[in-house]
């Protein structure tokens, strides 16, 4: 669809700006020598080994986030739900931490992100199985309250636990800690694992796109016209939950992104979760390298961390959303 190639076009130009940007200047004929010959040259250096891994680790978790913004506004029935209400970044953060804490590599820094935000998603849904379980049996039964107050109330344990550890945490560690906690992409090497995964879940949930149409109508509807609810929801939370997971042991807490883009085109293209959910992927993506752009240069050679970025963003265009559409928001 043209909404999904202007999205494309989009990024591209955001992605060579990436490129180009930075606190080392790099004239036209630099950026593209350096791209046709990586490894003889200082731009070519520059380009393959910071820029270019930044960018794609940037455009997959923003991916990421939007994609799961979509499915657990899906999900929940509530436009205003991002992928972090089910404390899903809350249980990433505390393993991050832990391995930062106990003076591991950044290899384990993330392993312990992706550790704690399986743990958070299987407590969740141990939490929550009762109620799928009785909506399975009853059929009409609605789940999203329960599963809502469970997550709400696991981010606010996790919450605790995380100020429990900044409290503990040597100063020689703290900075680190908490620009991890705002978002941080400096250094983000691994980014195809996420990349892929954003490939994967919108591969995997794209062809139920329908049935999410459905869904939005309510569950007596959904029902009648013999959506298998309860599977989809099972397969919106397991989704939505493996791409928060992602995009947060890429790179770190990143707020507004999830909530935002997908909000926003909601408004802009309507909710056909045919158009909205790779739009939402693609829109997302963009965001965030434009985001990280400018915490690289806004005060080069210092870097800002990318979650304040997103936030001094999001919070008026989120704002301007609520005033311009009161009703829809």
């Amino acid at each position: 669809m043209l909404i999904w190639l202007a999205l494309a076009l989009a990024a591209l130009t955001v992605f060579a700006l990436a490129l180009a940007s930075g606190s080392s200047h790099l004239a036209p004929l630099e950026l593209l020598r350096g791209l046709a010959a990586p490894g003889d040259s200082v731009a070519g250096e520059i380009l393959f080994k910071l820029r270019l891994p930044r960018a794609l680790a940037a455009f997959a978790a923003g991916g990421l986030l939007a994609l799961a913004g979509a499915l657990m506004q899906v999900l929940l029935r509530n436009p205003l739900a991002d992928p972090y209400v089910l404390g899903l970044s809350g249980g990433a953060a505390v393993g991050a931490l832990g391995a930062m804490l106990a003076g591991l590599g950044s290899l384990f820094v993330n392993l312990g992100a992706a550790v704690g935000a399986l743990a958070a998603i299987v407590l969740v849904f141990a939490l929550a199985r009762r109620d799928f379980a009785r909506q399975y049996l009853f059929g009409a039964l609605d789940a999203s309250p329960r599963l809502l107050l469970t997550g709400v109330i696991m981010a606010a344990g996790w919450g605790a636990v995380i100020t429990l550890m900044l409290t503990l945490a040597p100063e020689a560690k703290l900075r680190g800690m908490l620009f991890w906690l705002m978002g941080d992409l400096n250094g983000a090497e691994s980014w195809a694992p996420a990349l892929v995964t954003l490939a994967v879940c919108l591969a995997a949930i794209y062809p139920a796109a329908r049935d999410l149409n459905v869904l939005l109508r309510g569950e007596a509807l959904a029902h009648a016209l013999g959506v298998r609810v309860s599977a989809l929801r099972y397969t919106i939370y397991l989704v939505a939950s493996i791409a928060t997971a992602l995009a947060v042991t890429t790179a770190g807490t990143i707020g507004f992104v999830g909530l935002v883009v997908p909000h926003a085109l909601r408004l802009l293209l309507g909710n056909d979760q045919r158009v909205l959910l790779p739009a939402s992927a693609l829109a997302g993506g963009a965001l965030l390298v434009a985001a990280d752009t400018v915490a690289r240069t806004a005060l080069a050679p210092l870097q800002l961390p990318v979650g304040v970025i997103t936030a001094l963003f999001g919070v008026p265009a989120f704002m301007f959303l609520l005033m311009r559409n009161p009703r829809k928001a």
